[in-house]
């Protein structure tokens, strides 16, 4: 562990944290469905990740409160973007799976998306772009930390 709450290193997380918000949010206009929320977009994205899971595991995952998890799945199900389904080993729970429209939404999606950060990813000089494929693999440990 490092402290990084002084000097040239404090200076970079709050780089770094600026970026990734304003980056993120630019990234959330690219919506294909606007009717849903980064919250359900992103419990899309973790069920397409695990194929399936009970509503408190996504609240763990999405770090939500279970009552809040159980509105979204409910609120998803009403959409057709998930099903409920008896959990094969107890019966007091449910498994969360996603339909395929829902998977059909999430992957035009990732291409909207994607497309916008290639486009923006071209202005930046091969070396730029180089550091930031390397960094990739580290932004997404942080993310899950």
């Amino acid at each position: 562990m490092h402290d990084l709450s002084h000097g040239d290193d404090a200076a970079a997380v709050n780089d770094l944290r600026s970026a990734v918000m304003r980056l993120g949010r630019r990234l959330k206009h690219q919506r294909v469905d606007e009717s849903l929320s980064p919250t359900e977009m992103s419990v899309l994205g973790t069920l397409a990740r695990c194929g399936q899971a009970t509503p408190g595991e996504l609240a763990r995952r999405e770090h939500v409160q279970p009552p809040s998890m159980t509105r979204i799945v409910a609120l998803l199900e009403a959409k057709g973007l998930v099903t409920l389904e008896p959990h094969p080993e107890d019966r007091r729970q449910k498994v969360v799976r996603q339909t395929e429209e829902a998977e059909a939404m999430l992957e035009e999606s990732r291409r909207k998306r994607n497309a916008f950060l290639a486009g923006l990813a071209a202005e930046l000089t091969e070396d730029e772009w180089a550091k930031l494929r390397e960094a990739a693999p580290v932004l997404e440990k942080l993310a899950h930390l």
